[in-house]
């Protein structure tokens, strides 16, 4: 008995050494709600008050005022990490742990759990000191937890190279306007200040700080009641179109798989299952940013919009709405799903993203992000195309127009992610078949030959956006077999053509796939890159001092160029995929997917032949009535990264960007792993890289010879051909027995041009014989990165 008072005296001491919680918060607001807090508003601190150890929660950060930065990226309504905890009184200390849900036992065996849960590490993730208890009530103070760096701004700053910065907290404080209590949520907000600790701050900093030595942001955290367990996780599928979430589940059967698969999605249940349309339960609903502008509020509102026509053939009536944000409500309260309007001092992409519950997938907050200066991208593309200040502002401003529908298309593309949508890239290729897909402007031609842009984007949800959400959110009736159906729908869709391709396939340089693109149009890439080209010529063949506006200086009509000259640039990407290029989908066995398949060899030349119109001499060359009007820059008009490169100084260099436009397709055909796939495939009856580089010889070097600055654009060309062939023979990601076919064509091209040398006339063209012979002898030093760089073009519309 001795002993064991001993053991409790400890216990009993501590508890008696604890002030109650009424004593201690004595003259303090308490606010209710999930986790009751106290406002010591004298102190400027926060107290929590805990009766839930052990229950799980869900714990959010976020950051509702951002730096401006997109290169470093800390955008006002950004998400931060996610984390399901629970607190756990260890002595004076409260734990904040977050359990391991990637490794699990769904097991009805407590020990069966018990030993999943201790084989793999959770996380204590904060220790607070429990300063005041009252029964099982601990009171603990957050205002430490809160003005700390929770969103890792300051290791974001040091990773873009800009400066190390730490908080200051005598400038940091509670940001009592946004701190707010309710139900099944608490939020707590703090203003955080970094200081620079080293003196160096970078120009990305001092460009959008209103001082780069101290930046003040804002911090937002949110604890939510995880919901019940009414939702019922939908199987992933890779056919789908979904983000997945995964876990491993160690009470899995030794004959089943371990890694279970589940996808993104919102609640959704139908007021009537039976009814083959039915209002839900409760709606979707997001809210637009209040402090969106128009016209632009109205274009988001209405393409947003555009989900319910896929909610209705899923099987819903009225299941989605889009209203705007109610004055006074906070958007970085979890109960929202948001579309923030956000700006930033350069264009850049825009995001969906979302709170999501790691346990089973369902989505709890839809977040997405708009950056405001790429509609501008977009004016100044249909600005270029139409040279059309002739007479000033024309009445009927057709590039506003164009940019307000990609503003509808890009609202229901972000959202689409934030239902759980990954992009499809597959779909451009069949009549716009998805929102999904990254859109370049559909330009025509009218009857009187004039450039059309009525129809340069969607106007309503796509195909595959319809089959999608019914495999998503579609509800069955009782008796069927939800698998089994959901195949079916698929099988269906695969029928009709709609294919899913994601990003891991579309965006590789050195990708394979023939209909998964980004910025593309068109069934045929081929067939489109040439009325690309058209599209391209008629615009530079307008193009001229009506391209700007009145009082603007000259030398801004570089500015407008830029997207015109490059206009083809999505589309030789494309085109060059044909090439070494294999069709196939992501089948699964039994579902009757056709095999996969190399691109017939017929259509790879044709691709080549359509990229050879891109690197004439001819289409490189900026006309002389455009270099004549473009001076430098006046002084306040700085450069920027969004104009071409120059090597003349100030003064507007012609041959830069013929050279980066030489080289654009040249980096796409010479990937590793294209020339690695089309000499294999030359065995197959394809096309292999030696034809194409022998193509590639004879249009450049040995074509008919041109003469001014189309000889030097010409000379240019084959020098950037030059380095991708040199680099192709000594490339040790190129198999050893293509780099020995790459090493025998430039043996070839060496004997060609001595011949060559010898035998001419022309001074200027036996020095660039000369000097392609002098580079021949050190092939390592050949690296496509010295070529003129290509300024950004995406994203293209807020994307």
């Amino acid at each position: 008995m001795r002993v064991l008072l001993l053991l409790l005296f400890p216990l009993f001491s501590l508890a008696q050494s604890l002030p109650s919680i009424d004593e201690k918060t004595k003259g303090w607001e308490k606010i209710n709600g999930l986790l009751p807090y106290y406002l010591d508003a004298a102190n400027g601190k926060i107290w929590l008050e805990i009766d839930r150890t052990d229950q799980e929660l869900l714990y959010c950060i976020s950051l509702p005022a951002g730096l401006g930065s997109n290169d470093i990226g800390l955008d006002r309504g950004l998400l931060g990490s996610q984390h399901i905890i629970r607190f756990v009184k260890n002595g004076k200390k409260l734990f904040l742990q977050q359990p391991n849900y990637d490794y699990r036992a769904n097991s009805s065996d407590p020990l069966e759990r018990k030993a999943v849960e201790e084989s793999f590490a959770s996380s204590i993730l904060w220790s607070f000191t429990i300063e005041a208890a009252s029964g099982n009530t601990l009171l603990v103070d957050a205002t430490d937890f809160l003005l700390r760096d929770a969103m890792k701004a300051a290791g974001r700053i040091k990773a873009a190279k800009q400066g190390n910065f730490l908080v200051d907290k005598a400038r940091s404080g509670i940001y009592f306007p946004a701190t707010k209590n309710f139900p099944k949520n608490t939020e707590l907000d703090a203003t955080i200040t970094l200081v620079n600790n080293d003196g160096e701050v970078g120009n990305l900093v001092r460009s959008v700080a209103a001082s780069g030595d101290a930046i003040t942001l804002r911090m937002h955290h949110s604890f939510v009641e995880l919901p019940d367990g009414g939702y019922k996780p939908r199987v992933f599928d890779p056919r789908a179109g979904y983000f997945p979430i995964s876990y491993y589940d160690y009470s899995s059967p030794v004959s089943e798989p371990i890694e279970k698969y589940f996808i993104r999605r919102h609640r959704l249940e139908k007021k009537n299952p039976e009814a083959a349309i039915s209002e839900p339960v409760k709606p979707i609903i997001y809210y637009l940013d209040n402090g969106t502008p128009e016209p632009i509020r109205s274009a988001l509102l209405d393409g947003a919009r555009w989900w319910n026509q896929a909610f209705t053939a899923a099987g819903f009536k009225d299941a989605f709405r889009v209203e705007l944000l109610p004055e006074g409500a906070d958007p970085m309260d979890i109960r929202y799903n948001m579309i923030n309007w956000v700006h930033r001092s350069t264009r850049g992409w825009s995001y969906g993203a979302g709170v999501t519950d790691p346990r089973t997938g369902e989505i709890i907050k839809g977040n997405v992000t708009l950056g405001s200066l790429r509609v501008r991208q977009d004016y100044l593309i249909a600005q270029g195309l139409l040279a059309p200040f002739e007479k000033g502002i024309p009445a009927n401003d057709r590039m506003l127009k164009m940019a307000i529908a990609r503003l509808r298309q890009l609202a229901a593309h972000e959202v689409g992610h934030t239902l759980g949508l990954a992009h499809n890239y597959a779909s451009s290729v069949n009549n716009r078949a998805s929102v999904m897909d990254y859109p370049h402007p559909l330009v025509k031609f009218s009857s009187n030959g004039e450039l059309d842009l009525e129809d340069a984007y969607d106007t309503k949800i796509g195909e595959w956006d319809k089959l999608a959400i019914s495999f998503g959110y579609a509800q069955f009736s009782k008796n069927t077999n939800e698998t089994a159906a959901l195949d079916k729908l698929l099988r269906e869709g695969a029928a009709k053509g709609l294919l899913f391709i994601a990003d891991r396939d579309s965006r590789a340089p050195g990708g394979s796939h023939p209909q998964a693109h980004l910025w593309d149009n068109g069934a045929d890439a081929a067939e489109e890159l040439k009325h690309v080209m058209k599209v391209r010529l008629k615009a530079l063949t307008d193009f001229g001092a009506n391209s700007i506006r009145n009082g603007t200086p000259l030398a801004m009509l570089e500015d407008v160029l830029v997207p015109v000259y490059f206009y083809h640039r999505y589309q030789v990407e494309a085109t060059a995929k044909l090439l070494g290029g294999v069709a196939y989908s992501y089948a699964l066995k039994g579902d009757g997917s056709a095999a996969m398949k190399m691109v017939p060899k017929a259509e790879q030349l044709k691709a080549l032949d359509a990229i050879l119109q891109t690197i004439d001499p001819t289409a490189l060359n900026i006309p002389d009535n455009i270099l004549r009007l473009i001076p430098p820059r006046p002084a306040g008009y700085a450069g920027s990264r969004e104009l071409f490169n120059k090597r003349t100084g100030l003064n507007f260099d012609p041959l830069s960007p013929a050279e980066t436009a030489a080289d654009l397709p040249f980096s796409f055909l010479f990937h590793p792993d294209r020339i690695n796939r089309m000499e294999i495939q030359g065995y197959q009856g394809g096309l292999s890289a030696g034809e194409m580089a022998e193509r590639l010889i004879n249009a450049t070097f040995k074509a008919a010879r041109r003469s001014g600055i189309e000889a030097m654009i010409q000379q240019q060309t084959e020098q950037v051909l030059l380095t991708y062939l040199l680099n192709w023979s000594v490339n040790e990601s190129v198999s050893m027995p293509v780099r020995a076919r790459g090493l025998a064509i430039v043996q070839d091209l060496k004997n060609w041009l001595e011949a060559a040398l010898k035998a001419g006339s022309d001074p200027a063209l036996n020095a660039h014989y000369a000097f392609a012979l002098e580079r021949m002898k050190a092939p390592d030093k050949a690296k496509p990165t010295q070529h003129a760089v290509i300024p950004p073009g995406a994203p293209i519309g807020c994307e």
